[in-house]
C-alpha cells in the first residue's frame, strides 16, 4: 500500500483489541485497515518453544469470564483451538511465613486456613450482615478491611491484586478495578449472599458460555492472534509503521504514516494503543486536553521464563503461587504453566512463568537480566524447595508499561474520554485505559465498538 487510500475504519494498533475489533467489522462489511508501529501483530501476546519448552512472552493465561471470548473461538472456526487449563488451575497457593497455603475456595475452608486470624474468620461468617458501603471511591483495601478484616486483605486480595495489576490495592478503586466486586455489594449488599444468589439466578444459553474456566490456546496465545491476522488478510494490516499521525478533515479523518508516505481517510478511527501514544497521535490536541488519559499510571512488570529438566522440587499442582507483600519477598508469584497446559513441557520438566516488579518494586524493571536471574532462581530455589543450580531455560521479558492502574484518576479519565469522543464523533479511544484489563475485556470492548459502529 503506498500514497492515498480511503477505508471505513482505521484501527491503530494490532494487538488482541485491534485485531478482533477488525475481524468483527470485516464480518460486517466494513474496510478496516490496521496501523501497527512494531514489525508484528499480537501486541504484548508472544509464545515461543526452546529446549523442549512452550512458553510465553507476555500473558499466560485469559478467563472465560463473559460470552465473546468464548464466541471468538467458534466464530474462527477452528483456525485455532481453546484449551481450558487442568483441574490444577482451581487451587491457588499463598506463601505466608515460609510455606504455601491453598487460598480457600469457600467459606468452610476461609474457616479452616491458616492464613486468617480467628478474628477475621468470625468477621467472614458476619459479612452477610454488614452494611454495604456508599463510598464510589472506596479502594480494595479500604472494602476489603470493612467487609472482612486485615488479615483477609493482607494475604487473599492483596497478592490476588498484585497477581492481576501488580497493584496496590490501596490505590486502586474497586468500582473501577473490580467491578463485578463493587457491584455484587451494591446490588446484594454482601459479597457472600450475592455470591449464593448469583448461582441460582437464571442464565440463558449464552450467558452460561461464560463458565469463568481458566484457559489458554493450543500451542501458545499466539496462535490466537495468529489466526485473527490471517481471518483479517495481510493486505488489511500495515506494520512497521513510523511517524503515524491523526487529523481530523472534514466529517472524518486522515490518518498519516509518515514513515512510509501512506495516507489513509477514513469516517472512523478507533486508538487502541493506550495512553501513552495518544500525545504523538494526535497532535490536534493540546497535552492538557489529553492529561487524564495519556498521564494514567501504568506498572511495570519483569517475567521470566524458567524451564527445568528433570524437577526435583515441590510438584507445583496448582495454578500458581503468589506473594503478599508483607512477606517481602523479591517476586510477585510464580506461574505453573506446565502443570495446567498440555505440550508445554515434558516429562519430568516443569515450566514456571515467574513475575517481578510491579508497582511496589518499580526499581527491578531497571536491573541487569543477571541481577534478575539471581533473584528468581533464589527464589525459585527457596520458594519451590529446590536443589537445581540453575534453570536449563531462563528468559526476561521487560514491560515498562505493562498494566494501567484503575486508581482514583481513573473518574477523570473515562470522563475525559467521553467528552473527546463527543466532541470528534469518529474518534474511539479504546483498549486498556478503560474497560478492564484482561483478555476476555479486550475481546468483550471490541465488539462493543463493532454494534456501536457497524452498518
Amino acid at each position: 500500500m503506498s500514497g492515498s487510500e480511503k477505508t471505513d475504519v482505521t484501527i491503530i494498533g494490532a494487538g488482541l483489541t485491534g485485531l478482533t475489533l477488525a475481524f468483527y467489522l470485516k464480518r460486517a462489511g466494513c474496510k478496516v485497515t490496521l496501523v501497527e508501529q512494531s514489525e508484528r501483530t499480537g501486541g504484548v501476546i508472544g509464545t515461543r518453544s526452546e529446549a523442549g519448552f512452550v512458553y510465553e512472552t507476555g500473558p499466560n493465561t485469559g478467563v472465560l469470564a463473559n460470552p465473546e471470548i468464548v464466541e471468538l473461538f467458534e466464530d474462527l472456526g477452528g483456525s485455532c483451538e481453546l484449551e481450558k487449563a487442568r483441574q490444577y488451575a482451581n487451587s491457588r497457593w499463598i506463601w505466608k511465613e515460609g510455606n504455601w497455603h491453598a487460598l480457600p475456595g469457600g467459606l468452610l475452608q476461609a474457616i479452616n486456613t491458616p492464613l486468617f486470624t480467628l478474628k477475621d474468620k468470625f468477621r467472614i461468617l458476619g459479612e452477610p450482615f454488614r452494611k454495604k458501603g456508599n463510598d464510589p471511591f472506596e479502594t480494595v483495601a479500604e472494602l476489603v478491611i470493612r467487609r472482612l478484616g486485615t488479615s483477609y486483605l493482607n494475604y487473599a486480595v492483596d497478592p490476588f491484586i498484585s497477581g492481576i495489576y501488580a497493584g496496590d490495592p490501596s490505590r486502586l478503586v474497586t468500582r473501577y478495578a473490580l467491578p463485578k466486586l463493587y457491584q455484587l455489594e451494591q446490588q446484594y449488599g454482601s459479597f457472600i449472599r450475592g455470591a449464593i444468589l448469583k448461582q441460582f439466578k437464571a442464565k440463558d444459553k449464552r450467558d452460561k458460555k461464560a463458565t469463568r474456566e481458566v484457559f489458554s490456546v493450543k500451542g501458545g496465545l499466539q496462535n490466537l492472534t495468529g489466526a485473527l491476522g490471517r481471518s483479517v488478510g495481510e493486505e488489511h494490516i500495515l506494520t512497521g509503521c513510523e511517524g503515524v499521525i491523526i487529523k481530523p478533515f472534514e466529517r472524518g479523518f486522515i490518518t498519516e504514516i509518515r514513515g512510509r508516505s501512506i495516507s489513509l481517510s477514513s469516517d472512523r478511527v478507533v486508538i487502541t494503543t493506550g495512553g501513552l501514544a495518544l500525545t504523538g497521535l494526535l497532535p490536534f490536541l493540546s497535552r492538557e486536553n489529553l492529561a487524564p488519559v495519556s498521564e494514567l499510571r501504568y506498572a511495570g512488570i519483569v517475567q521470566v521464563a524458567a524451564g527445568f529438566h528433570n524437577w526435583n522440587g515441590i510438584s507445583p499442582d496448582a495454578f500458581g503461587g503468589l506473594i503478599p507483600s508483607r512477606e517481602n519477598r523479591k517476586v510477585l508469584g510464580i506461574l505453573f504453566p506446565s502443570s495446567l497446559f498440555a505440550g508445554r513441557a515434558s516429562g519430568n520438566s516443569r515450566l514456571f512463568s515467574v513475575f517481578l516488579g510491579g508497582t511496589r518494586n518499580p526499581e527491578i524493571i531497571n536491573k541487569s537480566d543477571d541481577e534478575i536471574i539471581n533473584m528468581v532462581v533464589d527464589e525459585v530455589r527457596e520458594t519451590m524447595r529446590t536443589t537445581s543450580a540453575m534453570p536449563d531455560l531462563v528468559r526476561v521479558f521487560r514491560y515498562t508499561h505493562a498494566i494501567p492502574q484503575y486508581e482514583r484518576s481513573s473518574a477523570e479519565r473515562l470522563a475525559c474520554i467521553k467528552e473527546l469522543e463527543n466532541r470528534y464523533p469518529g474518534l474511539i479511544l479504546a483498549g486498556n485505559i478503560r474497560d478492564g484489563i484482561g483478555i476476555a475485556d479486550r475481546v468483550k470492548q471490541a465488539r462493543m465498538i463493532v454494534n456501536l459502529i457497524a452498518p
